[in-house]
This record gives structure tokens, C-alpha cells and sequence, in this order.
């Protein structure tokens, strides 16, 4: 295979290996380290090159992944007021939609004496435990002593039989 015509190919290996990657609970990537490994020695066959742009790119992933994992974080934070209420969320059985994306109804309750909003980290993990992929979803609203409903949606297909928790619940 010519050097040319090795490049994109790797690159698209590269890009499905790190996709169907998750990372560990302490948002550092699982895997991700372990596809580029693999895929720079099977690009040392296309040559230096090769092997640089497939390193490259795996640790672009990992770092995209990471950084959006942490926006997640900032999104509740900076809610002015919020009081934590993990336990007040729950969450149905992960299901997956027309498009291919891993959704789950998240119901909040709210305790409180008026109406309130709540924002819920949905965290989509493999069977080991390795996140997947986390949303935040809103659930605007919610009447003094009544539950409230969203969907939480993966950004991207997720493989496997995906499992879903509440990661952190703010209620303002």
C-alpha cells in the first residue's frame, strides 16, 4: 500500500478505534492511549509520519472528550444558588432512538415549598463502567411538591448495551 493511500486510512481506524473508546471515572481515557499505541505501530508501516498523525489524533480525542466532560461541570457550577440534590433524580432504562443516540427519562423530584429547575449530569457507561459519553439535561419548572420529566440523548451512538446514572443533580 502506497504512504499516500496508508494515511486516511489509518486516520479513519484511528478515529472509529478512539470513538468506541470510553473513559474511566476519574476522566482520564481508558483506552484511548491503548488505540493509539496500536494504531502508531501499524502505522510505523507507513512510516513516520503516519505514526505521528495516528498519535496525534487519539490524544486530540481524549483531550475533546475530557474537555467536554469538564464543560459539564462548569454548566453546574455556575448555576447561582444551586443546592445539590442528586438524590432527588433518577433515571428509566437507557433505550435507544430512530437516530441511533442511547436516550433515558430522567424525573426529578422537587421538595420544595415553590417552583424550581433542575440540571442533571446523565453519565452513559459500558458494562465495565468506563464512561461513554455525559450530558447535562434541564428540567424547567417543576411545581412545590411535584416530579418533572426530560430525556437525557448521548451526543453520538454509543456501543454496546450502554447503562446511565446520575452523575450530580442541582436544583435552583
Amino acid at each position: 500500500m502506497p504512504r499516500t493511500r496508508g494515511v486516511p486510512l489509518l486516520t479513519a481506524a484511528v478515529c472509529c478505534a478512539v470513538a468506541l473508546t470510553g473513559c474511566s471515572d476519574d476522566e482520564t481515557p481508558s483506552s484511548v492511549s491503548s488505540a493509539a499505541s496500536k494504531a502508531a505501530s501499524a502505522a510505523e508501516s507507513l512510516g513516520g509520519r503516519a505514526s505521528a498523525a495516528a498519535s496525534s489524533l487519539a490524544s486530540r480525542a481524549a483531550s475533546a472528550f475530557a474537555s467536554a466532560t469538564a464543560e459539564a461541570g462548569r454548566r453546574l457550577d455556575e448555576i447561582k444558588n444551586g443546592v445539590d440534590v442528586t438524590s432527588a433524580a433518577g433515571l428509566g432504562t437507557p433505550d435507544t432512538d430512530k437516530d441511533g443516540r442511547t436516550t433515558v427519562r430522567v424525573t426529578v423530584s422537587n421538595t420544595t415549598d415553590s417552583t424550581k429547575s433542575f440540571a442533571v449530569q446523565v453519565d452513559f457507561t459500558d458494562s465495565g463502567g468506563s464512561r461513554l459519553d455525559t450530558v447535562v439535561v434541564t428540567v424547567s419548572d417543576v411545581p412545590a411538591g411535584r416530579t418533572g420529566t426530560a430525556t437525557a440523548r448521548s451526543n453520538r451512538d454509543l456501543p454496546g448495551d450502554p447503562k446511565a446514572e446520575v452523575a450530580r443533580a442541582v436544583r435552583y
